[in-house]
C-alpha cells in the first residue's frame, strides 16, 4: 500500500493503550485497517505494543489528566496521522482499601485518571470528531451497577463517567458525534491479577451464578467493542448478557452491600490492610511517576 493510501485511513485514538484491555483494542482496530494512536504514561510499553500493529501506528507519552500535554498530544495525533475518527477513553485504574483511613492522595488520584482523565480526553478531541463526525467510546464498568465497598473510588468514578457520557450524548449530537459507553465485566487484566484472593472482590465474584463469575480475557472483550465501535453503538455490553440485567440495576446496590457487609465482618485489620492499595501494574506505575 501507498503513503496516499495510508494517510487517507481513519484514525483511532486509544488511551490507557500499553496493556491490557487498550493493547487488545488497538489491535483489533488496526486489523480493520484504522491507524491507531496510542496514549499513555509507559512509553516502552506503548512501543511493543505499536511494533505488532499494521500501518502506521504511533506511541504520546501523555497522562491524561494534564489538559495543557492532553491538548498537545491532540495537536500531534491531528498533524502527524490526521483528525481523529474514533477516540476511546479507556485509560483507568483502581485502588482498594477502606476509604476511611485510606491514603487520600490515592483516591483522589484513581478519580482523577479515570473521571477526569476521560473527560480531558473528550474535551481535547472533540474539535477533531467534530470535522470527522466521529465517534466516541467511554469505558465504565459493572462497577457503576452496584458499587462495592473498599473500591469507592474506583466505583464512584465509573458511575461518574456513566453519566458524563449520557449528558455528552445529548451535547455533541448535533455535530455528528456519537458517544457510546462500554459496560465491562470481570476481566483478566493487570488490575485484577489477584482477583481470588481479594477479599471482597473474591465474595462478590463467588456470590454470583457460574456464567456471571467467568473472567473474559482482554481479547475477547476488545472484539466486543470493535464491533460496537463499527456499529457506533450507544451502549456496548461485555459480555453481551449484561444488556439483560441493565432494567435490574435498582436491585443490585443493596444486594452487593449485603454481601460485601456480611464477608467483611469475618476480616480482621491485618487482612484489609494486605488488600488495600493500587491494583494492577498499570496503575503501580502511574502511582510511582507520581512521587517525587
Amino acid at each position: 500500500m501507498d503513503d496516499d493510501a495510508i494517510a487517507h485511513r481513519r484514525v483511532a485514538v486509544v488511551t490507557g493503550a500499553a496493556r491490557g484491555i487498550g493493547a487488545a483494542l488497538s489491535r483489533e482496530l488496526a486489523a480493520q485497517g484504522l491507524r491507531v494512536a496510542l496514549l499513555g504514561r509507559e512509553v516502552e510499553s506503548l512501543r511493543a505494543v505499536a511494533t505488532g500493529l499494521p500501518w502506521d501506528a504511533r506511541c504520546f507519552a501523555v497522562d491524561v489528566t494534564d489538559r495543557v500535554a492532553m491538548e498537545a498530544a491532540a495537536a500531534r495525533v491531528a498533524e502527524e496521522m490526521g483528525p481523529a475518527s474514533v477516540v476511546v477513553a479507556n485509560a483507568g485504574i483502581a485502588a482498594t482499601g477502606p476509604f476511611a483511613g485510606g491514603d487520600p492522595e490515592l483516591w483522589e488520584r484513581v478519580v482523577d485518571v479515570n473521571l477526569f482523565g476521560s473527560a480531558t480526553t473528550a474535551r481535547v478531541f472533540l474539535p477533531q470528531l467534530a470535522r470527522t463526525r466521529g465517534y466516541f467510546l467511554q469505558i465504565a464498568s459493572t462497577a457503576a451497577f452496584g458499587a462495592a465497598p473498599m473500591m469507592s473510588a474506583y466505583c464512584a468514578s465509573k458511575a461518574g463517567v456513566e453519566s458524563f457520557a449520557q449528558a455528552l450524548r445529548a451535547e455533541v449530537a448535533s455535530q455528528g458525534i456519537d458517544v457510546g459507553i462500554a459496560y465491562l465485566h470481570w476481566t483478566r487484566t493487570e488490575m485484577t491479577r489477584d482477583i481470588d484472593e481479594h477479599p471482597v472482590l473474591e465474595a462478590l465474584r463467588s456470590s454470583q451464578p457460574r456464567f456471571a463469575a467467568r473472567v473474559h480475557s482482554p481479547e475477547e472483550v476488545a472484539r466486543l467493542l470493535r464491533r460496537g465501535v463499527a456499529r457506533r453503538a450507544t451502549s456496548v455490553h461485555c459480555p453481551p448478557w449484561l444488556r439483560l440485567v441493565q432494567p435490574l440495576r435498582p436491585l443490585f446496590p443493596p444486594l452487593v452491600a449485603r454481601v460485601a457487609r456480611r464477608h467483611l465482618k469475618r476480616l480482621d485489620t491485618g487482612e484489609l490492610a494486605r488488600a488495600s492499595g493500587v491494583l494492577g501494574a498499570g496503575g503501580e506505575a502511574d502511582w510511582e511517576a507520581r512521587r517525587p
